[in-house]
């Protein structure tokens, strides 16, 4: 009996002393940034790409751009400024950087008589699997 308390006793303080992760921590929550605005709305769009860059330095952020917010992503696009944001072009380019999902509804590039092929680079075709799998945990949607 003695002879097996011992490894039992091994094993308890293992699984105490190693680090698990919790499911918190091992899903990070996202954030899905709805764009319907361009050059139409400048404060709408540019607020809404500075509050993507804000919330990618720690969380999964996805932007979709639809409605009028389709012309502000094409090759061709017009610099947007505002106040005091950067522009819409120095946004995109961060936003980007930090790996940010960035994705125009397809119907409204129809609608504006463009294609994929008018997008500019980094942009992508909207998914519909990718708004649901872009984070491992809760999903906030901003509206701009």
């Amino acid at each position: 009996m003695k002879s097996l308390l011992l490894p039992l006793a091994s094993i308890a303080l293992l699984a105490v002393a190693i680090p698990h992760a919790t499911a918190e921590e091992e899903a990070r929550d996202g954030v899905f940034i709805h764009i319907t605005h361009g050059t139409d709305d400048p404060h709408r769009l540019l607020m809404a790409l500075s509050m993507a860059a804000m919330m990618a330095e720690d969380h999964d952020v996805l932007v979709y751009f639809d409605i009028k917010a389709v012309n502000a992503v094409l090759k061709d696009a017009p610099e947007v400024s505002f106040s005091h944001f950067a522009s819409s072009k120095a946004q995109i380019k961060t936003l980007l950087e930090k790996r940010v999902i960035l994705m125009a509804c397809p119907g409204c590039l129809k609608a504006a008589g463009k294609t994929k092929a008018d997008l500019a680079d980094g942009i992508q075709i909207a998914d519909k699997k990718a708004f649901f799998s872009f984070t491992k945990g809760r999903i906030l949607t901003l509206d701009y």
